[in-house]
Protein backbone atom coordinates (compact mmCIF):
# COMPACT_ATOMS: atom_id res chain seq x y z
CA UNK A 1 0.00 0.00 0.00
CA UNK A 2 1.08 3.58 -0.74
CA UNK A 3 0.31 5.37 2.44
CA UNK A 4 0.72 9.01 2.66
CA UNK A 5 1.51 10.50 6.08
CA UNK A 6 1.70 14.22 6.19
CA UNK A 7 3.72 15.85 9.97
CA UNK A 8 2.94 19.07 10.75
CA UNK A 9 4.79 20.91 13.38
CA UNK A 10 3.17 23.79 15.63
CA UNK A 11 4.86 23.16 18.78
CA UNK A 12 8.54 24.85 19.49
CA UNK A 13 9.53 23.16 22.94
CA UNK A 14 10.87 20.13 21.40
CA UNK A 15 13.57 19.99 18.79
CA UNK A 16 12.11 18.78 15.46
CA UNK A 17 14.29 16.53 13.63
CA UNK A 18 14.15 14.62 10.59
CA UNK A 19 14.33 11.32 12.52
CA UNK A 20 11.46 12.19 14.34
CA UNK A 21 9.51 12.79 11.22
CA UNK A 22 10.92 9.27 9.63
CA UNK A 23 9.82 7.63 13.12
CA UNK A 24 6.86 8.95 12.50
CA UNK A 25 5.92 7.84 9.33
CA UNK A 26 8.03 4.26 9.64
CA UNK A 27 5.52 3.21 13.00
CA UNK A 28 2.35 4.75 10.85
CA UNK A 29 3.53 2.78 8.13
CA UNK A 30 4.58 -0.34 10.04
CA UNK A 31 1.14 -0.12 11.45
CA UNK A 32 -1.19 -0.32 9.34
CA UNK A 33 0.62 -3.13 7.31
CA UNK A 34 0.95 -5.22 10.58
CA UNK A 35 -3.25 -4.43 11.07
CA UNK A 36 -3.78 -5.76 7.06
CA UNK A 37 -4.80 -2.46 5.62
CA UNK A 38 -5.46 -3.01 2.33
CA UNK A 39 -6.45 0.26 1.41
CA UNK A 40 -3.96 3.16 0.67
CA UNK A 41 -4.29 5.62 3.44
CA UNK A 42 -3.45 9.52 3.99
CA UNK A 43 -2.72 9.80 7.80
CA UNK A 44 -2.42 13.34 9.22
CA UNK A 45 -0.09 14.14 12.29
CA UNK A 46 -0.06 17.35 14.30
CA UNK A 47 2.89 17.99 16.94
CA UNK A 48 1.40 20.74 19.10
CA UNK A 49 2.53 21.07 22.96
CA UNK A 50 -0.32 20.87 25.92
CA UNK A 51 -1.41 24.51 25.57
CA UNK A 52 -2.80 23.53 21.95
CA UNK A 53 -3.91 19.88 22.96
CA UNK A 54 -5.81 20.87 26.12
CA UNK A 55 -7.58 23.90 23.66
CA UNK A 56 -8.52 20.97 20.92
CA UNK A 57 -9.56 18.17 23.70
CA UNK A 58 -11.80 21.39 25.17
CA UNK A 59 -13.07 22.02 21.80
CA UNK A 60 -13.76 18.44 20.23
CA UNK A 61 -14.36 16.36 23.20
CA UNK A 62 -15.46 19.00 26.40
CA UNK A 63 -12.34 17.96 28.31
CA UNK A 64 -10.31 20.63 29.48
CA UNK A 65 -7.08 19.26 30.41
CA UNK A 66 -3.74 18.55 28.23
CA UNK A 67 -3.88 14.52 26.61
CA UNK A 68 -1.21 12.98 25.35
CA UNK A 69 -2.91 12.57 22.11
CA UNK A 70 -5.90 12.68 20.07
CA UNK A 71 -7.46 10.59 17.32
CA UNK A 72 -9.97 11.67 15.30
CA UNK A 73 -10.53 9.12 12.70
CA UNK A 74 -13.28 9.69 9.48
CA UNK A 75 -14.79 5.98 9.48
CA UNK A 76 -15.89 3.58 11.85
CA UNK A 77 -14.18 -0.24 11.70
CA UNK A 78 -17.21 -1.51 9.38
CA UNK A 79 -17.08 1.21 7.20
CA UNK A 80 -12.96 0.54 6.44
CA UNK A 81 -13.89 -3.05 5.85
CA UNK A 82 -15.92 -1.61 3.16
CA UNK A 83 -12.62 -0.28 1.28
CA UNK A 84 -11.40 -2.50 -2.05
CA UNK A 85 -7.56 -3.37 -2.45
CA UNK A 86 -5.52 0.10 -3.12
CA UNK A 87 -8.43 2.24 -2.55
CA UNK A 88 -7.24 5.73 -1.40
CA UNK A 89 -8.87 7.10 1.71
CA UNK A 90 -8.32 9.69 4.29
CA UNK A 91 -8.03 7.67 7.28
CA UNK A 92 -7.88 10.33 10.19
CA UNK A 93 -5.82 12.86 11.81
CA UNK A 94 -3.90 12.32 14.88
CA UNK A 95 -2.52 14.99 17.37
CA UNK A 96 0.40 14.42 19.69
CA UNK A 97 1.81 16.62 22.77
CA UNK A 98 5.42 16.38 22.38
CA UNK A 99 5.66 18.40 25.26
CA UNK A 100 3.34 15.33 27.21
CA UNK A 101 5.25 12.90 25.05
CA UNK A 102 8.73 13.95 27.01
CA UNK A 103 7.12 13.96 30.17
CA UNK A 104 5.57 10.86 30.07
CA UNK A 105 8.86 9.31 28.62
CA UNK A 106 10.34 10.49 31.67
CA UNK A 107 7.52 8.94 33.82
CA UNK A 108 7.71 5.57 32.49
CA UNK A 109 11.34 5.33 32.52
CA UNK A 110 11.67 4.74 28.61
CA UNK A 111 12.86 7.09 25.71
CA UNK A 112 11.26 10.10 24.23
CA UNK A 113 11.76 8.14 21.32
CA UNK A 114 9.18 4.90 22.62
CA UNK A 115 6.75 7.49 23.80
CA UNK A 116 6.61 8.67 20.42
CA UNK A 117 6.47 5.45 18.87
CA UNK A 118 3.52 4.35 21.47
CA UNK A 119 1.41 7.00 20.72
CA UNK A 120 1.35 6.83 17.16
CA UNK A 121 0.82 3.34 17.02
CA UNK A 122 -2.28 4.03 20.15
CA UNK A 123 -3.79 6.31 17.26
CA UNK A 124 -3.18 4.59 14.01
CA UNK A 125 -5.36 1.76 16.44
CA UNK A 126 -7.89 4.29 17.21
CA UNK A 127 -8.30 5.47 13.55
CA UNK A 128 -8.45 2.27 12.30
CA UNK A 129 -11.56 1.48 14.96
CA UNK A 130 -10.25 0.20 18.06
CA UNK A 131 -11.14 1.17 21.53
CA UNK A 132 -10.12 1.09 24.96
CA UNK A 133 -13.18 1.82 26.89
CA UNK A 134 -13.77 -1.61 28.31
CA UNK A 135 -11.55 -4.01 29.76
CA UNK A 136 -11.64 -6.55 27.06
CA UNK A 137 -10.87 -4.00 24.29
CA UNK A 138 -8.07 -2.11 26.62
CA UNK A 139 -6.40 -5.96 26.96
CA UNK A 140 -6.70 -5.87 23.11
CA UNK A 141 -5.30 -2.64 22.30
CA UNK A 142 -2.57 -3.31 25.07
CA UNK A 143 -1.89 -6.68 23.06
CA UNK A 144 -1.34 -5.04 19.53
CA UNK A 145 0.26 -2.12 20.49
CA UNK A 146 2.77 -4.43 22.01
CA UNK A 147 3.13 -6.41 19.15
CA UNK A 148 3.72 -3.82 16.94
CA UNK A 149 6.20 -1.65 18.93
CA UNK A 150 8.49 -5.06 19.63
CA UNK A 151 8.30 -6.23 15.64
CA UNK A 152 9.52 -2.90 14.88
CA UNK A 153 11.99 -3.09 17.13
CA UNK A 154 11.56 -0.15 19.60
CA UNK A 155 11.23 -1.58 22.97
CA UNK A 156 9.84 0.09 26.44
CA UNK A 157 13.60 0.22 28.23
CA UNK A 158 15.08 3.40 29.88
CA UNK A 159 17.82 2.12 27.31
CA UNK A 160 18.39 3.57 24.13
CA UNK A 161 20.70 1.64 22.82
CA UNK A 162 18.12 -1.54 22.95
CA UNK A 163 16.42 0.25 20.34
CA UNK A 164 16.46 0.63 16.63
CA UNK A 165 19.27 3.06 16.08
CA UNK A 166 18.10 4.59 12.82
CA UNK A 167 15.48 6.48 14.62
CA UNK A 168 17.22 7.84 17.24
Amino acid sequence: MNHRIIIVNEQDKEPFLKETQNLLTHVIRESLFMMGAIFSAEVSVTLTDNEKIQKINKEHRDIDSATDVLSFPQYTSSELDEFELDEKIVLGDIVISCERAREQSVEYDHSYTRELAFLAVHSVLHLLGYDHMTPDEEKVMCELQNYILDSIGIVRSGHPGRQNARFL
